[in-house]
Parts: C-alpha cells; sequence; structure tokens
C-alpha cells in the first residue's frame, strides 16, 4: 500500500489495522488462529475478520493458506507493511547520554536491530533514568533503556514491563570505589559524591557505605567529579568506570566493591534492560519477537573494539 488508502478507514479497515497488530507476532510457516478466535480477541464479527485479512493481503502485508483440516497458515508477512498499517509508529526511545563507548555502542546496535525487523525507530537521549521513565508513564516516549537493577524496581512500582534484557556489561563495564588522593576510607565524615539523578549510583553508593553514620553526601554528577576532587570537596564515591575513565585527572585510587549484596546490585547494574507501557503489551510483544538482540549485542561490542563507526 502506497499512500494514503481509505479503505483502512472503514470497520473493516480498523479491524485489519487492529490485526495487523496480532499477525505481527506470528512467524511464517505458521498456523494461525481460527477465525472465530480473532473475532472474539478484536470483539467483532466473523466477517469483518475475514474482511479485514483480505484487506492484509490485498496490501502486501501477508500471504495465508488455507490447508484443510489444518487450517490457515501464514505463508509470508512484510514486517514492516505489517508495522505501518497496524498505526503503532515510530517507536521512539529514551537512552541515557551517549557519553561513553558502550553506550554509543548500544545505541548503535539497538538502531540496526530495530531497522532490520522492520520497526521505524528514533532515540532520543535523556540523563538519569528517573527522567526517562517519566517521560514513559507520560507517554511522550515508548521504550526506556536504563540498568536491569533500575528497571526491576520500576517494575515493581510503574504500570511498565520487561521488554528486553540485553545481559552483563552491556549498560555499564563496571562500577568501582574511586578514592581521592590522599583520602582514607576510615576517616571520619567521609564525603561521598552521589547523583540522585541515578537511581543506580545512589542504591550502589548507599549499600556500599551501609552502616557508617558519619558519611557527608555531596550531590554530584559524573561531569563534577574532577573539580570536586580535585578542589577537595569530595573524598570518594562509586562510579560506573566507563564514565569516569579519563575524566578524574587525579592520581586517586580504584578499588572493588565490597560486599555479596554490593556485587549482586553491580551485576544487575551491568546489564541494559529496556522497558515499555504495560498498555502497550501488543506492540511490546511485537518487539520482543522481531528485534534480534544478538544483533544488538554484537554490533555493541564491535563498537567497543573499535571496529566499527557508531552509528545511531
Amino acid at each position: 500500500m502506497n499512500g494514503f488508502d481509505e479503505r483502512f478507514l472503514t470497520r473493516n479497515g480498523l479491524a485489519a489495522r487492529q490485526l495487523a497488530v496480532l499477525l505481527l507476532n506470528h512467524e511464517p510457516d505458521t498456523r494461525l488462529p481460527r477465525v472465530r478466535d480473532f473475532a472474539e480477541e478484536l470483539g467483532c464479527g466473523n466477517g469483518t475478520v475475514q474482511a479485514a485479512l483480505r484487506l492484509l493481503e490485498e496490501s502486501g502485508a501477508i500471504e495465508t493458506a488455507a490447508r484443510g483440516h489444518l487450517g490457515t497458515f501464514l505463508v509470508r508477512s512484510e514486517r514492516s507493511v505489517l508495522w505501518r498499517l497496524s498505526g503503532l509508529g515510530t517507536l521512539l526511545a529514551a537512552m541515557p547520554l551517549p557519553y561513553s563507548r558502550r553506550y554509543e555502542g548500544l545505541a548503535t546496535g539497538l538502531r540496526t536491530a530495530f531497522e532490520e525487523a522492520g520497526t521505524p525507530f528514533a532515540i532520543t537521549f535523556m540523563r538519569g533514568a528517573g527522567a526517562r521513565t517519566t517521560a514513559l508513564l507520560e507517554g511522550k516516549v515508548d521504550l526506556v533503556v536504563l540498568s536491569r537493577f533500575a528497571a526491576d524496581r520500576l517494575i515493581e512500582e510503574h504500570p511498565v514491563e520487561l521488554v528486553a534484557d540485553l545481559g552483563p556489561a552491556t549498560y555499564v563495564g563496571a562500577h568501582g570505589l574511586l578514592l581521592r588522593e590522599g583520602a582514607s576510607l576510615d576517616a571520619p565524615g567521609l564525603r561521598v559524591a552521589v547523583d540522585h539523578t541515578s537511581e543506580d549510583q545512589r542504591m550502589l553508593a548507599e549499600r556500599t557505605f551501609a552502616g557508617r553514620t558519619d558519611i557527608e553526601w555531596v550531590e554530584s554528577s559524573y561531569m563534577q567529579l574532577r573539580d570536586l576532587f580535585a578542589q577537595n570537596l569530595a573524598d570518594a564515591t562509586v562510579w560506573n568506570l566507563d564514565e569516569v575513565q579519563g575524566r578524574t585527572g587525579m592520581g586517586g585510587e580504584v578499588l572493588p566493591l565490597g560486599d555479596e549484596v554490593t556485587r549482586d546490585l553491580s551485576l544487575r547494574n551491568s546489564s541494559a534492560a529496556i522497558i515499555g507501557r504495560t498498555e502497550g503489551a501488543k506492540a511490546l510483544s511485537a518487539v520482543r519477537d522481531a528485534v534480534d538482540l544478538s544483533t544488538v549485542t554484537s554490533l555493541q561490542a564491535e563498537v567497543l573494539r573499535g571496529e566499527r563507526v557508531p552509528s545511531y
């Protein structure tokens, strides 16, 4: 279908658009649900479903074949056409600012994987998982990229659900305990830099220094660490080492994180997760089925190794 097609504004056309969303979740050469099952799910009559299927076939979105008592099979589908007809539009994903090569690789992999899946996709960059989640809940974006650790917490508190988990080291490489040169972790009144816009960093810092009542928290972002440490305004912090590499500008120490709980948090924090609004469950299901996560991780790895120029 090229351009505007008034057939898709009719009752049968509306059913066809709804049916297109459902068919995004079906692979070629698989049996389709019965017409009456589609009709029940869409809340329409059998005749409307049959007319909707004909519209989708005429538009080039699908090809079906009846195989007797075995039922009707989906022979072929054009995901890009189905997506366009479904009315789902371009998916907008909110990601962290691309200030590390790892995030550049992640953006490159996501853009390519969505393109290969025939799904229109765009990226906007926003600092802070909280700000990205607010944009998601307000309907300003469709997907949010954040750590699995932050995703788990948000899923418990808001009507959002997990779309994908890309695995360890896809969000950050590692976290470490940064100690200013000349500072001592045992010193009373240790001044610890914390970024309250980052749920991950705040929780890791609080877990690392749990049990110490003498800590003085100093609000900071990764861009301020160099000045805070150089001007003796902060003594330590827990931070994403991808972000601070080459930015602190001093000979401080990088120490491993502590107990088992902190290491578990750090592992979940290192995994990139994608979440979406629960109300868009059918679209999210289509995304899960369409996007090849191995494409995302392999392209990210190529960017990290310097074998691919970031493109997003």
